[in-house]
């Protein structure tokens, strides 16, 4: 990687971070930009090189993420409700745990599940509004959603696999032990 990608992921890096240190301590609608940037410890213009808004930190962190996430699943399968993907999504889960419960007690619960609700209308592409497959893929996403901040709040108590395997027989999804 080139070094201005990397001192821009470092930048973009210091912002988040900061940013959730930062919630910690005020409501986001206290946060100014001076504050952020300060914390931060970088300049205006990388900020606003990066970003339009402090809400666009939230929505660009969990839209990398997403990315990230689209690499690791098997798209190939005609059925993506696999426990593989579901595997790999509760081990997101886990890695990013941290930033999904601060997110979710910080009261921007709702702008991770939209984004997960438009991640997985691009993968499962066009449905009618009103098809059975709609229905069904935003139930696997709210079921997944939930039993995610659910396991996160208890501590993870469960390995990845065995919340994958719970999830998978809760919803009726096949799997090898």
């Amino acid at each position: 990687m080139d070094k201005r990608k990397e001192a821009n992921m470092r930048v973009k890096n210091n912002i988040t971070k900061a940013l959730f240190h930062l919630l910690h301590e005020k409501s986001f609608s206290d946060i100014s930009i001076s504050e952020l940037i300060r914390t931060a410890g970088v300049a205006r213009i990388s900020f606003y090189r990066n970003y339009n808004s402090k809400e666009d930190v939230l929505v660009t962190l969990i839209e990398d993420v997403l990315e990230n996430f689209r690499d690791t699943i098997d798209l190939d399968e005609t059925d993506y409700y696999i426990y593989e993907n579901i595997y790999k999504s509760f081990e997101y889960f886990e890695e990013y745990g941290n930033f999904v419960l601060d997110l979710y007690q910080f009261g921007y619960g709702s702008i991770l599940l939209e984004k997960l609700n438009r991640f997985h209308e691009e993968i499962a592409g066009t449905m009618p509004n009103g098809s059975i497959e709609r229905y069904k893929l935003y139930m696997y996403i709210g079921a997944l959603f939930n039993t995610a901040i659910m396991w996160l709040q208890n501590g993870k108590k469960e390995d990845v696999g065995s919340i994958a395997g719970i999830f998978c027989t809760m919803c009726g999804i096949s799997y090898m032990k």
